[in-house]
């Protein structure tokens, strides 16, 4: 089995800038855990566990999938959720690009037993993880209130494998769909 899901890069330019976010998140007292900025990235389908041998129909499926590239801006840093904070990221503003896209990877995986998200997509890029939330989590993020991350433009998809580890996730590219 193996762990996979599909990203959507972002430059390096904004990987640096929420990388300096990251530093002026650490200063606060909540328990975090930080995605290494290299890593940070718009995860358009989570895949989880998938057998090896389907990983080719995968692969094919996703091959299929025409689109054209799209600009995305890298906005807000904030939480997942106010009350009961699970991660800290930053929202991507694409004018829904990565929704439509996401229908059409998820058009073309249900054939092969994936099922289809019913929670509502936000393009977002993970910063960090909260293990255990602190009040000054939200001054640290009410710092960043106004900044901006910069723009790009997307002009693929990758399926990633992820193998946990201790440190944490290492992440491989099995495949890249350029458009």
């Amino acid at each position: 089995m193996v762990r996979t899901f599909v990203a959507l890069e972002l430059s390096k330019d904004i990987q640096d800038q929420l990388a300096i976010a990251q530093e002026t998140i650490r200063g606060c007292k909540a328990r975090l855990t930080f995605v290494d900025p290299k890593n940070i990235h718009i995860t358009a389908k989570f895949l989880g566990e998938v057998e090896e041998k389907k990983l080719q129909k995968v692969m094919d499926a996703l091959r299929s999938i025409t689109f054209s590239s799209f600009p995305v801006t890298a906005g807000t840093v904030t939480v997942n959720n106010i009350k009961r904070p699970h991660s800290i990221w930053c929202a991507i503003d694409d004018t829904g690009q990565s929704e439509r896209l996401l229908h059409l990877i998820e058009d073309a995986l249900v054939p092969l037993g994936f099922e289809r998200e019913t929670r509502r997509f936000t393009p977002h890029a993970t910063l960090a993880r909260v293990k255990s939330p602190h009040p000054s989590l939200f001054s640290a993020l009410n710092s960043l209130k106004d900044l901006s991350y910069g723009s790009c433009t997307i002009f693929g998809m990758k399926l990633k494998k992820s193998t946990l580890l201790p440190q944490g996730p290492a992440y491989e590219d099995l495949l890249e769909v350029k458009w």
